[in-house]
């Protein structure tokens, strides 16, 4: 709108003058004229200072500090979206049996760690109801140990079917862990697998088709580190889930210890 007013002004102004160009020559009045106008509203175009510096705010520099403001943001995102996929999912069953034609899960404990093996979050410990025939069938090694143990009863009182389980579970996985990113996690961990893939198929299929078996990385230590392996923490041997699954990961952490160090240390 000033603008407008100067730009009138001085055509005004012009037009006057062109009678009296005699004594002045139009285009230097002009010129005076703009620049008197321009010097009475300079205010109106000072540029916009911060409150924290002294120099304007100019255009690059708020594109600058928007475009930080959201590297920072995706850099944060993608950061935590990499920390969710390097979770682990340990899993431990208890089977009446190897026998994966013949042989049900009656135990599953479920927890999530991070890269580091601390835990995140202690899933359910279900006991899966079986009929008393495939109980009275199981072997003698696992009559003896489930029957000491309390659980062969347990399974017995048990109200939970495997399906119940599963859905029990793969809810609990789905709250930390995206799709088929995490894997398995857990002792001789490929026998438990096969038994999942058979009978919780939903639930393995959240899961990466990787595994991490600490039995692997115990044979090496026994075969490539005899001294560090002997030292290794023993284990109580309870044979129950949820007690196993945390045996296993304190063994990884000392493994890792031990004979994964990083080059400072």
């Amino acid at each position: 709108m000033i603008l407008k007013q100067m730009c009138r002004a001085v055509s005004a102004c012009s037009t006057g003058l062109a009678v009296s160009s005699r004594w002045t020559k139009p285009s230097s009045a002009r010129s005076s004229i703009c620049a008197g106008l321009i010097n009475i509203h300079k205010d109106q175009y000072r540029p916009t200072r911060t409150a924290f510096s002294s120099r304007p705010l100019s255009k690059n520099s708020l594109s600058s500090s928007v475009l930080k403001r959201n590297m920072d943001s995706c850099n944060s995102s993608n950061s935590a979206s990499t920390d969710l996929k390097q979770r682990m999912v340990w899993v431990d069953l208890e089977m009446t049996g190897l026998d994966i034609d013949k042989d049900e899960i009656i135990e599953m404990a479920c927890i999530i760690t991070d890269s580091e093996l601390n835990i995140l979050a202690e899933g359910p410990n279900l006991i899966i109801h079986q009929p008393d025939e495939l109980l009275d069938g199981m072997s003698e090694w696992c009559k003896t140990h489930h029957g000491n143990s309390g659980l062969t009863q347990a399974v017995r009182d048990s109200k939970i079917s495997l399906q119940d389980a599963e859905r029990e579970f793969l809810s609990f996985i789905q709250k930390y862990t995206p799709p088929r990113q995490c894997p398995l996690a857990g002792n001789s961990v490929h026998a438990d697998k096969r038994f999942l893939d058979k009978y919780m198929p939903q639930f393995m299929s959240q899961l990466h088709y990787r595994i991490v078996d600490v039995s692997t990385v115990k044979e090496l230590c026994r075969r490539w580190y005899p001294e560090e392996y002997r030292k290794a923490p023993s284990k109580r041997g309870s044979h129950r889930a949820l007690d196993d699954i945390r045996e296993s990961i304190k063994e990884l952490k000392f493994y890792r210890q031990a004979i994964f160090k990083t080059p400072d240390k």
